[in-house]
């Protein structure tokens, strides 16, 4: 069982009962692995990509739904295939943020905050200024 150093959620649970667990590097590594046999061409890759990823994070009662991404492929359809798979990748992006996703949220955050109005402060500045108070002080 994988440990998760944030503490995070190890497992998501899907309305039918299943879950989608979240994978270790290695198994990532070996559903890539397993993809690139499957896969005969590049217009293959990313469905292969994701049913081997779905073969070893699907899982129900703890168990493993599938035994690999072929057998993934012969019981799913595509778009079933591509919404498990983005529903996990959505998941593991929550519990395991990189940190581009945080340059791109605070990129993002940027852009907003320069180009939004700034209506709170118009006018504040704009009017004619009075004399400023005399200096208590010794004047050097």
């Amino acid at each position: 069982m994988r440990k998760n150093i944030g503490a995070g959620r190890e497992r998501m649970r899907l309305e039918d009962g299943r879950e989608l667990r979240l994978l270790s590097a290695l198994e990532v590594l070996q559903a890539r692995r397993e993809a690139e046999e499957l896969a005969q061409n590049e217009g293959e890759r990313a469905l292969c990509a994701n049913a081997c990823l779905l073969a070893r994070a699907l899982e129900n009662h703890g168990r493993p739904v599938f035994d690999s991404g072929k057998a993934v492929l012969a019981a799913m359809g595509v778009r079933e295939i591509g919404a498990l798979a983005g529903t996990w990748a959505a998941f593991d992006r929550e519990e395991n943020p990189s940190p581009e996703d945080g340059r791109e949220r605070a990129l993002a955050l940027k852009k907003a905050w320069s180009t939004r109005l700034m209506s709170a402060f118009a006018g504040a500045c704009s009017g004619r200024s009075g004399p400023s108070p005399q200096r208590s002080g010794p004047r050097k």
